[in-house]
């Protein structure tokens, strides 16, 4: 099994993988945006895909979209093959598409919204928060794209302030704030050290 970024000679596996996010979308009853064949392969072929493979099998497979001029970034269509559920693959596609979207657009937020508790789970272990809808992007062209989701309609009545689905956000400059947090603290301790032995050393003296 692997797990690689798409490149051109994985698109054949496009329709494949919307009959999959489709199919998904019917069994669970949920919100699942449904994606063309055409859609998915430009994805592919910008290198903003990765697919998971068992040799040639299609296993799963997950892409990201840029929005607000690149000031926001969604992984989208996680979606496993049947075949290939319960063997934590989503997870494992999941932290690859991430670290994909870091290094393609280190300063972006990377926002999700979902219904379903495994991918907030899977949000919550990479670093995402929950937020409401108004702090995601406002670029319309993300929220018309949630036309073929059976609760549209919901989107719609609130004026796209709430729907079924969750708002996650994983925001690059909150996070470094966190870490560079304890460095400082460290740094400010270790000072404080140094100074009390100073003023120790000069009161023996």
């Amino acid at each position: 099994m692997k797990i690689v970024i798409a490149n051109k000679s994985h698109s054949a596996y496009a329709n494949i993988i919307c009959e999959t996010i489709a199919e998904a979308a019917q069994v669970r009853g949920t919100g699942i945006a449904k994606r063309k064949p055409a859609y998915i392969i430009s994805k592919i072929e910008n290198g903003n895909a990765v697919i998971a493979l068992d040799n040639d099998v299609f296993a799963g497979f997950c892409y990201i979209e840029t929005w607000s001029h690149g000031k926001f970034v969604a992984n989208s269509g996680l979606i496993v093959h049947p075949d290939y559920r319960g063997k934590g693959m989503a997870k494992k596609i999941k932290k690859v598409i991430f670290e994909l979207s870091r290094n393609k657009f280190p300063n972006a937020k990377i926002f999700s919204i979902t219904t379903g508790l495994p991918v907030m789970k899977l949000n919550s272990d990479l670093g995402y928060k929950p937020v409401t809808f108004s702090e995601l992007t406002k670029d319309q062209s993300f929220w018309d794209g949630c036309q073929t989701c059976k609760n549209y309609d919901v989107l719609q009545r609130t004026e796209q302030q709430m729907c079924l689905c969750t708002g996650m956000l994983y925001d690059p400059k909150k996070v470094q704030e966190k870490t560079k947090k304890p460095i400082k603290d460290k740094v400010f301790k270790r000072l404080k050290s140094i100074k009390q032995n100073l003023f120790l050393k000069n009161k023996k003296s």
